[in-house]
């Protein structure tokens, strides 16, 4: 008779504001994805954003938008390790080539059941979590929590309108992730593992005294049993995380100003990089895309009415004006895209005065304008990060 096979489950727990990264790796059930490894993609993101500023028209480079982005620092990770949605997207996308669309997108749940779905990254504010289905179970996987939650597969559906009641943007990997961990030979990769018959036993019996935390020691490859409740973390001389909170950055330069770079603190090496790559970004086929009758579109969208917000569900967005500020809020899934610009053209005093601007969203970045008179839901622009830049 064949023993039946074991799975193992992956939960890494709150570090700092490192739940971005703890949701990913949970999500994937391996220690894939380092602070300084996101950190790299959100430093390509921002060099992308900085190049796509530096073709406006009122200066490029020596913009004054340009400059003061440049003196803000990242736009895509803060120095406590809050990393933004295009940096999670862009990490699963190069490594394993999955998509991480809003549950919201159409299609995602026109032809399945929410069931069907293999995982999905929850976030609001600063907080990101990872659900992951293993072994045909749904666990949730907050970093927060002290252990994996089990979810049936009957409350699912119903956990996931709560967290967007909530606020929460939900996103999902539909099919094709890594598999999970069914021996030790597969547990190289981390720290904090539990065996799954453990977890189900405890769900059955509601006694947490007889739980155990399975944690890998990689230097002896022992394992060694740990009772919930006490604390199972563990520390290496290699830890990533060894420099939270010591006054470093997470790319290991010192924090200056609140993290903030005046442009006169880069090297010269780069302010080059950041002229090389504005100068190999050619926007010129997004400008010629603009129709002459731009300055009335402007006039008709600082008048238009945008309507309240939808009391529940609807389409949440945020918003970077070229400022820093950022706006969020919800639309209806049917208004037209030109509703995003209304907003847009209502919130900023220089585009209620004719300023014209842009909108583009996902990566690599799209240019918003040709989708005017699509739906916000269509374009799958719920849970979307827009940037905003004066054209």
């Amino acid at each position: 008779m064949s023993t039946p096979k074991q799975y193992w489950i992956y939960h890494e727990r709150q570090d700092a504001l490192l739940c971005g990264q703890h949701a990913l790796n949970n999500l994937l059930q391996a220690n894939e994805f380092s602070p300084a490894s996101l950190a790299e993609i959100a430093s390509q993101l921002d060099q992308m954003e900085l190049a796509y500023m530096s073709q406006n028209n009122e200066g490029g480079i020596n913009s004054k938008d340009y400059l003061k982005r440049v003196a803000e620092g990242s736009g895509n990770v803060d120095e406590s390790g809050n990393f933004s949605i295009e940096v999670l997207r862009s990490a699963l996308l190069a490594r394993h080539s999955l998509e991480l669309p809003n549950i919201r997108q159409k299609g995602i749940l026109d032809k399945r059941e929410i069931t069907e779905i293999e995982g999905f990254i929850c976030n609001r504010s600063s907080h990101w979590f990872a659900i992951r289905k293993i072994n045909g179970r749904f666990w949730n996987l907050n970093s927060t929590n002290e252990r994996p939650e089990l979810i049936s597969h009957f409350k699912l559906a119903a956990e996931m309108e709560a967290l967007q009641n909530q606020g929460y943007s939900v996103f999902c990997v539909v099919d094709s992730l890594p598999p999970p961990c069914t021996n030790e030979a597969m547990m190289d990769q981390g720290l904090y593992w539990w065996k799954e018959s453990d977890l189900l036993q405890g769900e059955i019996n509601g006694d947490i005294g007889y739980l155990f935390a399975v944690m890998y020691v990689l230097s002896s490859r022992e394992l060694s049993l740990t009772p919930l409740g006490k604390s199972n973390a563990m520390t290496r001389s290699d830890d990533p995380w060894k420099d939270v909170g010591s006054g470093r950055r997470l790319d290991g330069k010192p924090k200056n100003n609140g993290g903030h770079r005046a442009l006169h603190e880069l090297s010269e090496e780069e302010q080059l990089q950041a002229a090389i790559q504005a100068s190999i970004m050619d926007c010129s086929s997004d400008n010629d895309a603009r129709p002459s009758s731009l300055d009335r579109f402007q006039q008709e969208i600082v008048s238009m009415d945008i309507g309240d917000e939808p009391a529940s569900g609807g389409a949440r967005v945020q918003i970077r004006l070229p400022d820093g500020k950022r706006l969020i809020r919800k639309f209806s899934g049917e208004d037209p895209v030109k509703v995003i610009y209304a907003f847009v053209a209502q919130s900023s005093e220089e585009a209620k005065g004719g300023r014209s601007f842009g909108l583009k969203a996902k990566f690599p970045p799209q240019d918003l304008y040709p989708l005017i008179e699509s739906s916000i839901s269509s374009c799958g622009l719920s849970g979307e990060a827009i940037n905003v830049s004066w054209t």
